[in-house]
């Protein structure tokens, strides 16, 4: 394109072969009169003077150079050049001629340059009058005079000369200057040649006005513009994109019957594509043709790119056809749009069919291409060829960009490959190829495809923390994902986002609808319902039947009508059998004639879900008439019953019984029974909810059917063990033992769990042994459900004898297994093997819980083994284990059974640290481990720490304080916090007083255990050390009357005294 304009110092058209110009007689008469000759000019033989497409050395026409032409003989023979230029531009062809100095080797061209730098080509007065004038450039405008600089030059130059000079300037303003100059010079003759060059130099620089100015001037001075200048002037035009005055100027250079080249031609289309003026380019294109200019590649290129983006299909494959028949090698972008076309217009075989005409040629697909071809893979569903295409891709090593990147991790999310998409999308991060909102949003629909919001949430924050502009499909996809969480504050805040960027669409009303649909908020959804409609959202089935829901679950039947009446209206009935049947139900309940048998028999099809929807509606009115005919008819529809029994079961995971049992009953009434999967849930339902006379009801109804499963059995076998009924279950599942119904292992752990529950651990291991006797092939739930109730019944050695059972039948153990073994094992101060059974769960390849880790600490800490202890729960943060309440709470106990305070007071610091709140066991661990340092004063700043934090103390630390003060002796600082906290509100239990009692009878404060005793005597309910101390109280102090008094109340009460005690027993600490 650049050469286009360039049209004077190299071709501006495609040479062509030399074509014999008339012949002219020789001016030169003087001479030899006698004998004109012919002059036959060969471009590629002897080069022309005055061509201007070449730079060789001009050669004389004369055999005598020192005689010259006139200026008259010399112009004449310059327009007969120009006339044979003309001639050799219009008819170039493929089969043109290459001039002589594009053959030149590069050796021959750095001789041919050095012989221009010394002056040999035009002389050494021509290269001088060149350097001189392009050394004004380096000095600003106004500073010289031209005149005065080529003073010296004056009557020097020839006009061929003068022109060369003015060709090789390089700065505008020194070749307007120059022009200036020339024309005053008795050499100078107006030329189209001279006009052309200077057209040529403000061309390149964007000097539109100027060379305006030129053409305008060339045209006063009779110089008629050829096809030359005429192009140089468009050429102007089209590269600074002034495309309305080329389009201006092209219709007077037409007006002159002028047609400009196919270089002309092909910089005007060029620049009217980047203007996006795609119908110009086909206009100016048929134009072209018509005027019979023969159009080669680069036209081709253009015109077809024009016709894509214009979106015509047909005309751009015509187009390309005619390109391929005339022998031209479509270019790769040509191939690449009419790729994408065809992939955007549904054309998959003509896209696939360009794709092998690309290769069969050995074009090399671009990354674009490579894109189209995979977006059309990616829509078709044929992922098998998409990632071949991306093999060839690295075989042919075609970068990737950001698009295919995003494109091959949708892929693998529609695959399954969460996986090598989560690597394609870090690959592409790390490439810094991560810049697209798009690849982004690709990634996290992956995540939430794999239903891991989590992970898709984060992908959104890193959009969000790197100032990537969140559009409409961002917040929609951001909402899908809160969605998926049930994060409902965050939802709605989302939603009001996207209806900032515009009327939310059907699919997002949908979602959020949903969700209140799944956190049962009707109101709320009943409110939104009301505002989608208002501000005329533009409903789609999906919403219209999530729409229908609600209203259904509302009982809300005047809207449900009119939501059916609007769809009607809108035509959906016509393609939905969905809003036929709810038409069909709502039609005859509105009075209208009714349907009767024949009419639902006569129905294509049935939508069940309409009836199910139709049905929820009616049991919420409480309409019984209209509830029995519909489900006549979805009893008549193929798979009617199979609905009403999941609409049962719906009703029960809702809680909703009394719906359920109203729907249960209808379908007894017909003389249907619901699926044994539905009895089953109401059985299940009535269980957890306590009702077990429902439960038996329900139960009894279907007890003697022959078609009764074992999923019925184990619902009943279940509501009794939940009613606390274990007898009951287990008789009842001896009872279907004895029918030989295999309830399987489900009911039998259920039946076991229960027994132990209730304490009736024989009958529990009755069961289990039982179950061994007979062979039944246990699962790992059921061996831990064995083990579990083994250890409750305290038959440690039975459980260890269940496991190696287990372990022995090569039946998998899990976490749950390994944990509970290890509290067999630590319960039975086996504490090698509750290790042992840490490390197998270890190398098991189990990944290994908080409690796993606990249990094992918590074992350690009463074997006085703290480092190791302490150890473990290092060990276990560093596999990436939270420690959660528990954990600390355990550890914090092993540091207080062994006396480390500071270690506690440290864990308890890292536990408010990592933001896990502490509770009651917490404070009464930290005291336990103060209190074992005798440091009475923080355990008391504890207790009134808890208070502050809004943990209320319990007598329990109260009475830690207290016993560890009064064993040390510190009877009355005992006394001070007990009433100092009996101040503050708390209420001391039995366990306090006696402490008190003990702290004052081993210390002898005979009166001061008198005074206790008769504060707390009236709201006191006997007791053995109490009232026991009270008799050593008074008889210590003399106070015999008072003493037998008491003893006579235990004895009336049948509490025995306590001989061993003694006042003073115990030397009173200083």
């Amino acid at each position: 394109m650049a050469l286009a304009i360039d049209s004077l110092k190299t071709s501006f058209i495609s040479p062509t072969p030399p074509l014999p110009l008339k012949p002219y007689k020789n001016l030169r008469s003087s001479q030899s009169p006698e004998k004109p000759r012919n002059l036959i000019i060969h471009c590629s033989i002897h080069p022309d003077p005055w061509s201007l497409s070449t730079g060789n050395r001009p050669k004389p026409i004369s055999k005598n150079p020192k005689n010259p032409l006139s200026d008259d003989n010399a112009r004449r023979i310059i327009k007969a050049k120009a006339r044979y230029l003309s001639v050799l531009r219009r008819n170039q062809g493929p089969q043109a001629q290459t001039p002589k100095w594009i053959r030149r080797t590069p050796e021959q061209m750095v001789q041919y340059l050095q012989d221009d730098r010394n002056g040999h080509l035009y002389g050494k007065h021509v290269v001088a009058a060149i350097r001189l004038v392009r050394s004004l450039s380096a000095r600003p405008e106004g500073s010289y005079n031209m005149r005065e600089v080529m003073g010296s030059f004056v009557a020097k130059l020839s006009f061929r000369e003068m022109c060369v000079v003015l060709k090789e300037q390089r700065g505008w303003r020194q070749a307007r200057d120059f022009f200036e100059w020339m024309k005053l010079q008795l050499s100078y003759q107006p030329s189209v040649i001279v006009y052309t060059i200077l057209l040529r130099v403000y061309g390149q620089v964007g000097k539109i006005k100027l060379a305006e100015q030129a053409f305008l001037e060339m045209l006063e001075a009779g110089c008629e513009p050829d096809e030359v200048a005429c192009g140089t002037m468009l050429c102007a035009y089209a590269r600074w994109g002034r495309y309305k005055a080329m389009l201006s100027f092209y219709s007077a250079v037409q007006e002159r019957g002028i047609t400009p080249s196919i270089a002309v031609f092909n910089f005007m289309l060029s620049s009217l594509q980047k203007k996006s003026l795609h119908i110009k380019v086909k206009d100016l294109w048929r134009e072209m043709v018509d005027k019979g200019v023969v159009p080669n590649n680069f036209t081709y290129t253009v015109v077809i790119s024009s016709l894509v983006k214009e979106g015509l299909l047909e005309e751009s494959f015509k187009t390309f056809n005619e390109m391929k028949n005339l022998g031209f090698v479509p270019e790769e972008v040509t191939y690449s749009l009419l790729i994408s076309l065809s992939s955007k217009t549904g054309n998959q075989d003509e896209a696939i069919k360009l794709y092998e005409d690309m290769k069969s040629r050995g074009i090399v697909p671009s990354n674009y291409t490579c894109a189209s071809l995979l977006t059309l893979y990616y829509k078709i569903g044929d992922y098998s060829k998409a990632l071949s295409l991306f093999s060839e891709m690295e075989k042919n090593k075609i970068v990737a960009d950001e698009v295919i990147y995003g494109l091959l991790i949708r892929i693998y999310g529609k695959l399954g490959l969460y996986e090598d998409a989560k690597k394609t999308f870090e690959e592409t991060e790390h490439l810094g190829l991560l810049t697209d909102e798009k690849t982004y949003i690709a990634m996290a629909q992956v995540h939430l495809k794999s239903r891991n919001y989590e992970k898709a949430l984060t992908i959104m924050d890193l959009m969000r923390s790197r100032n990537i502009w969140f559009s409409r499909f961002s917040y929609i996809v951001l909402l899908q994902c809160y969605v998926m969480k049930e994060d409902l504050a965050s939802a709605e805040t989302t939603f009001q986002a996207l209806s900032k960027t515009g009327l939310p669409d059907a699919g997002s009303c949908d979602d959020i609808l949903n969700l209140y649909i799944k956190l049962d908020l009707l109101e709320k959804a009943e409110d939104f319902i009301f505002q989608i409609r208002k501000d005329q959202v533009k409903f789609d089935m999906e919403l219209c039947k999530t729409v229908m829901k609600v209203y259904c679950k509302k009982g809300m039947l005047r809207e449900a009508k009119q939501l059916i009446q609007e769809m009607v209206t809108n035509g959906l009935i016509k393609d939905s059998e969905f809003v036929q049947t709810l038409s069909m139900v709502m039609l005859e309940e509105s009075g209208r004639p009714g349907y009767g048998d024949d009419t639902v028999v006569a129905l294509n099809q049935i939508d069940t879900m309409a009836l199910e929807l139709m049905l929820r509606l009616y049991l919420t009115v409480g309409n019984t008439f209209k509830i029995e005919e519909i489900l006549k008819m979805l009893l008549k529809a193929a798979g009617g019953l199979q609905v009403a029994s999941q609409l049962i079961s719906k009703f029960n995971r809702e809680g909703d019984m009394s719906k359920a049992q109203s729907l249960n009953d209808q379908l007894v009434k017909l003389g249907c029974r619901a699926e044994d999967a539905s009895i089953a849930s109401l059985i299940s339902l009535y269980g957890k909810q306590h009702k077990l006379k429902k439960a038996i009801e329900v139960f009894s109804a279907v007890e003697g059917s022959p078609t009764t499963g074992k999923l019925i059995y184990i619902s009943m076998i279940d509501a009794y063990a939940k009613c606390g009924k274990a007898e009951e279950a287990y008789r009842l599942y001896e009872e279907v033992n004895d029918k030989g119904i295999e309830v399987g292992v489900v009911a039998l752990s259920k039946v076991v769990h229960a027994l132990a529950n209730c304490g009736k651990h024989q009958e529990a291991e009755n069961v289990i042994r039982m179950s061994f006797q007979n062979g039944l092939e246990l699962d790992t739930v059921a061996y831990n459900t064995f083990i579990n109730a083994t250890l409750e019944a305290g038959r440690l050695h039975f459980a260890d004898s269940i496991y190696e059972r287990m372990v022995s039948l090569r039946v998998a153990p899990s976490i749950q297994t390994y944990n509970i073994m290890i509290s067999v094992y630590g319960r039975g101060r086996k504490l090698d093997k509750a290790v042992e059974m840490f490390n197998k769960a270890r190398s098991s390849g189990v990944s290994l819980d908080e409690k796993t880790y606990t249990n094992l600490i918590g074992y350690y800490g009463k074997a006085g083994k703290s480092h190791e202890a302490s150890l473990l729960f290092r060990e276990m943060q560093e596999e990436g284990i939270k420690p959660g309440k528990v954990s600390y709470n355990i550890m914090i106990n092993v540091y207080a059974t062994a006396g480390l305070d500071h270690e506690a007071q440290q864990l308890f610091q890292a536990m408010l640290k990592n933001g896990c709140s502490p509770d009651s066991l917490t404070y009464l661990a930290l005291i336990r481990a103060y209190t074992g340092s005798s440091k009475f004063s923080e355990a008391e700043e504890t207790i009134m720490s808890m208070q502050n934090e809004g943990v209320p103390p319990s007598c329990v630390h109260l009475n830690q304080l207290l016993s560890a003060l009064t064993k040390a002796g510190f009877t009355e600082e005992a006394e001070g916090v007990y009433y100092k906290l009996l101040s503050a509100g708390l209420s001391p239990d039995v366990a306090c007083y006696r402490t008190m009692l003990r702290g004052y009878l081993e210390y002898g404060y005979v009166e001061k255990g008198i005074s206790f005793f008769e504060q707390i005597r009236e709201s006191l309910e006997p007791d053995q050390f109490i009232m026991s101390s009270a008799v050593k109280f008074y008889k210590s102090a003399g106070k015999e009357r008072e003493s037998e008094a008491i003893l006579d109340s235990m004895k009336s009460l049948g509490i025995p005294f306590l001989k061993n005690l003694e006042a003073g027993s115990k030397t009173k600490t200083p």
